[in-house]
């Protein structure tokens, strides 16, 4: 089966690495609602950056569509009505191994 995974890198706020840790969990269930499945996720103190990656199953349109619906989601705008708005830049790309 083939899976698509999308690596997340954001710049957040210096000295609010602590805010977006404190919301971040709240997203990942609903992340799983539809079918997504986070990787891992990384804090690079030094540079105020936060990096995850979330994988799913299927093509890259097919992700864009579900990513869609997900970003439209009723559950998506109950967990950012809490969201921290920390992140000052992010760059998304989808990704494949190297080795």
């Amino acid at each position: 089966m083939t899976t698509t995974v999308q690596l997340r890198r954001y710049a957040v706020e210096p000295g609010r690495m602590a805010d977006f840790l404190a919301w971040f969990p709240s997203i990942v269930p609903v992340r799983r609602q539809y079918g997504f499945r986070v990787l891992e996720a990384w804090v690079d103190e030094t540079n105020d950056a936060f990096v995850w990656a979330v994988e799913l199953d299927g093509d890259e349109d097919h992700f864009r569509e579900v990513e869609a619906t997900y970003n439209a989601s009723a559950e998506r705008a109950t967990a950012f009505e809490t969201f921290p708005k920390v992140i000052t830049s992010q760059v998304n790309s989808f990704v494949r191994p190297a080795l």
